[in-house]
């Protein structure tokens, strides 16, 4: 009768845990996720981590997620309703027994001093955010921001360059002060313990890094479909996406007036071997929605979601299209930390390889790190240490269409190819204070004038100023420095609102000039995003 019980309270609990099938998506940003690194990384778990954003109701993240998004919440008290919403709830919440509800109001409050040259920047910035759960299969996510705002000079020049804003859209750029608006949305479902489906315009990202040199979360949102289904220790992920390139040249034979876009598929298997190794399979291909011969559309020989996609890409003979194929790697070295790796190959001629002698089509980059929680054994003290490098034309194309970017940004790393980096970042929290500290350090080739040496990854490659002999800092050698620090006090952990004291320090110099910036901001911010300012 005892065995007969217990059988029956495993299964009870077993069905429940199934019941709770994840599906209520975290919004992705490094900040949030990083606290996330305890029970992520732990030799107790077999946890997927490099697949991005998780789900806050895994079973391996509730615990710790529910603790993050009650941070310095007092129950203990009756309070008025407007310090409710100000430190404790959402603005408007709605429950039921079959389903969840909430909204918010997200302010983004900038105001800083950029030294060089007495220059006062600001961002005003008025958002939104409604979220929540129908039953237990369904969830949906959205967010809006309507924004105005002066930028420090490198940041202004890389604007008015590129006709974008950093990981977001254009807009009315043209004069110093920027305007514009972005939104995300994602709606998500869980039909049942082995598949979740997504369907979004948002960002995506794989890796256990901050960087990512197979698919990161830099450049804008974009629409995508995403099929993710997980059998025991393995866990694969399809994304079929769609996205655009203002920069590249128009044809009558668009079908639009607007901007030329191109589509991307990217497949992902991640295997944890054990409970401290853990392998991932990356392939991408990108290819031109129309060409000079006209228009082409969504290629569904790309469709299926379980096949290695090189054969039909050399079917496909009359297409430009660009495959890329990459590793992820993962071992959980102590308690909390873990090793981390990525490899990405873009081009590979074995015969050149081998002789040794700079062969440009030589194309890969790589990623090596080690990450964790409670360093020094200081709770909530969590770090990164970190390395990337991508070869000379690395991600680039002979057709501008189907390089590895969207919306004038690369889909990896910021500084495109042809370069290495060196990272730190050291993040603390106690309470409701949070500080961090990030260093880095680049050294990178820029072009001459009217010259390919091989970064910018919106070049063709047919452009190339070096066909042997190439190496990664050739061009004009630049070293960039960046330093950041902040200092926040969490109001609200619901929606991050939180009051932000920033300081950035940033150098880039070579043999022509140096550009120095230093930057001091304070504000009122809001929302889980990430917007990369350090490149």
């Amino acid at each position: 009768m005892k065995r007969l019980a217990k059988i029956v309270a495993l299964w009870a609990f077993a069905a429940n845990a199934w019941a709770q099938t994840p599906n209520q998506v975290i919004p992705y940003t490094y900040q949030f996720y990083q606290k996330l690194n305890n029970v992520v990384y732990s030799k107790e778990t077999r946890f997927h981590s490099a697949i991005r954003p998780s789900f806050a109701d895994d079973s391996v993240l509730a615990g710790r997620y529910n603790e993050l998004m009650s941070l310095g919440v007092d129950t203990l008290q009756k309070h008025s309703w407007g310090h409710r919403k100000l430190f404790n709830e959402h603005l408007l919440q709605f429950r039921d027994s079959d389903y969840q509800v909430y909204a918010d109001f997200l302010p983004d409050f900038q105001v800083g001093k950029e030294f060089a040259d007495q220059k006062t920047t600001w961002l005003y910035t008025r958002g939104y955010q409604v979220g929540g759960n129908v039953g237990k299969k369904f969830s949906f996510y959205t967010s809006g921001y309507e924004n105005q705002g002066v930028f420090p000079n490198y940041l202004e020049s890389f604007i008015d360059s590129n006709k974008i804003i950093p990981g977001q859209v254009n807009g009315k750029i043209n004069k110093a002060t920027k305007d514009w608006a972005y939104v995300t949305a994602l709606l998500s479902y869980t039909p049942n313990k082995y598949l979740n489906l997504a369907l979004g315009y948002d960002k995506n990202f794989i890796g256990d890094g901050y960087r990512s040199m197979l698919l990161s979360d830099l450049a804008a949102n974009y629409s995508f479909f995403r099929l993710r289904a997980s059998l025991g220790n393995v866990t694969y992920q399809a994304i079929y996406a769609y996205m655009a390139d203002p920069g590249a040249e128009r044809f009558t034979t668009d079908r639009r007036l607007g901007d030329r876009h191109k589509w991307g598929v990217f497949h992902y298997v991640d295997w944890n071997v054990n409970k401290r190794l853990s392998l991932g399979f990356f392939q991408a291909i990108t290819w031109a929605e129309a060409e000079k011969e006209g228009y082409r559309g969504f290629d569904f020989n790309y469709i299926h979601p379980f096949v290695f996609l090189r054969p039909i890409e050399g079917a496909n003979s009359t297409s430009p299209d660009k495959l890329r194929l990459g590793l992820n790697t993962k071992y959980e070295l102590f308690e909390g930390m873990a090793l981390y790796g990525q490899f990405m190959i873009d081009e590979f001629t074995a015969k050149e390889f081998f002789a040794g002698n700079g062969y440009w089509a030589n194309k890969w980059a790589a990623q090596f790190g080690i990450r964790g929680a409670d360093i020094f054994h200081v709770k909530n003290l969590n770090y990164l240490f970190e390395f990337n490098t991508a070869r000379p034309y690395t991600y680039s194309h002979f057709d501008r269409v189907s390089n590895y970017a969207h919306y004038n940004q690369p889909l990896a790393h910021p500084f495109g190819a042809n370069f290495r980096e060196f990272l730190s970042i050291l993040n603390y929290s106690v309470k409701r204070f949070d500080f961090q500290g990030q260093l880095n350090y680049a050294r990178y080739g820029l072009d001459p004038a009217g010259e390919n040496y091989g970064k910018n990854i919106f070049l063709s490659y047919d452009t190339r100023s070096v066909n042997y002999g190439s190496h990664v800092g050739q061009g004009i050698g630049t070293d960039f420095y960046y330093g950041e620090g902040k200092v926040a006090y969490l109001l609200n952990p619901k929606y991050n609102l939180r009051l932000e004291l920033g300081a950035v320090a940033r150098i880039e110099k070579n043999s022509l000039a140096t550009n120095k910036t230093g930057w001091l901001t304070f504000g009122l911010r809001s929302s889980f995003r990430n917007l990369y300012q350090d490149f």
